[in-house]
């Protein structure tokens, strides 16, 4: 979120001074204003969650849908809350259950931090198989599982991580301390396998690790890494210059939203400042820029002394649909391999849907914004996360869900750091993009 990251604060002002430009001149043939996008609102938002001491350092992130297969509308909505750990919640967006980051290892060190979420379904483990929620655990560079038992005592959710799990990406405690660790997050089951993986971003880093989830003693779940793959840091432009995403000095264009397209293995990966990109979930073969953010290109410069970017002109070499950061991707997963790729537009408030379909290019199929329903239910600003499932899941949800973060929750005090998650009827989401 802007608030915990100074290259997103760089990001957003020039995402934000980039939209006022765009409010002035003509659109494109094919492009419509932003204000043009049809709205959709919430049927229901969870409670507010604070980034302070007194707020547990809560921070909403990521989202995933559990469905009750046996009592749909008891289905569940399993988020993170950054170093607040992990929340749980009924489709009243109710919370049933809360579950703390680990501690600190030791004096000095970072504690645990949450950063995204996603599910596997039926995992065989030692005791027999599972649904389990996966999240990325940022802060001590590693991943950690939880089996879903929707009417276990004391909550659904029990932490089942393999205490011999390895970090990720660092070598050290040293290396994990620098925060360049593990971030995003999507899980994959190989249907010709049946072997599940989770793939995992870098903070601060353009690497994607393939790992492979293995089965440990006792029931619980470990993990081994089977390969690495880099995406581009820096981009040769038409005009025969290379470009970077402006960024402070030692970083790069970092990856966090991801989806697997279970029925072919498609990744989808969306580098915050540079745009979606499509490759194998096994990271094999070469990966395509399925869309670009409208910054890409931009001549910018890092201002240390005001932590921006010095914009330049606009070279026209970027998207029309997307405002960096490109986030929360997710996907509507339709029968006939009909359905949607949606992606949060984070830089201007809008979300973008693409045409599942490979063999049409995902091509661009619509837009829209999650926006206030009545003055006490507010939408959705500055979205990270989102997660859709196209399910019955009940009265109230019969075609699916939508869930996404909400960046500027808007609660009774509202000089608080406040975020949250808002659940948006499927149906009203479909209808927007036109099927």
């Amino acid at each position: 979120m802007p608030s915990i990251r100074s290259t997103r604060t760089a990001s957003l002002t020039l995402a934000t001074a980039l939209a006022a430009l765009l409010a002035t001149v003509p659109f494109p043939a094919g492009a419509a204003p932003l204000g043009a996008l049809p709205a959709v609102t919430p049927r229901a938002e969870t409670a507010a969650l604070h980034d302070d001491a007194a707020g547990g350092k809560a921070d909403a992130d990521d989202p995933a849908i559990w469905r009750n297969a046996a009592d749909p509308g008891r289905s569940l909505v399993i988020a993170t809350a950054k170093q607040g750990g992990l929340r749980v919640y009924d489709l009243d967006a109710r919370e049933v259950q809360s579950l703390p980051a680990p501690a600190a290892p030791g004096s000095g060190h970072a504690p645990g931090r949450f950063n995204n979420v996603d599910l596997v379904h039926g995992l065989r483990l030692s005791s027999g198989r599972a649904d389990l929620a996966v999240t990325s655990d940022r802060g001590n560079d590693r991943l950690r599982f939880y089996r879903i038992d929707r009417d276990r005592a004391g909550g659904p959710l029990t932490d089942v991580t393999d205490p011999a799990a390895p970090p990720v990406f660092s070598a050290s405690q040293q290396e994990i301390d620098e925060q360049r660790t593990a971030y995003g997050l999507a899980t994959w089951t190989d249907q010709a396998t049946g072997r599940s993986y989770a793939l995992v971003s870098r903070r601060e880093r353009t690497t994607l690790a393939l790992l492979e989830l293995v089965p440990g003693p006792g029931g619980t779940v470990g993990y081994r890494k089977v390969r690495t793959l880099d995406l581009p840091a820096s981009f040769r432009l038409p005009n025969g210059r290379s470009w970077s995403p402006c960024a402070e000095p030692g970083e790069l264009p970092q990856v966090e939203g991801m989806v697997v397209d279970p029925a072919n293995g498609t990744l989808y990966a969306g580098q915050e400042d540079v745009g979606i990109w499509r490759l194998r979930a096994d990271l094999t073969g070469k990966p395509e820029l399925v869309d670009k953010v409208r910054e890409y290109g931009i001549p910018a410069t890092y201002d240390e002394a005001t932590d921006k970017c010095v914009a330049g002109a606009d070279p026209g070499y970027g998207g029309k649909r997307l405002t960096a950061d490109v986030e929360g991707l997710t996907l509507v997963t339709e029968s006939g391999g009909d359905g949607y790729l949606l992606a949060s537009s984070q830089g201007d408030s809008t979300f973008a849907a693409y045409d599942r379909e490979i063999s049409d290019g995902n091509e661009y199929e619509g837009g829209f914004r999650v926006t206030a329903a009545s003055p006490a239910l507010d939408g959705s600003e500055e979205c990270d996360g989102a997660a859709a499932l196209a399910a019955p899941l009940g009265a109230r949800y019969p075609k699916g869900l939508l869930v996404v973060q909400d960046g500027h929750d808007s609660p009774e005090d509202a000089e608080r750091p406040s975020t949250g998650f808002k659940f948006v009827d499927l149906r009203d989401v479909l209808d927007a993009v036109g099927d």
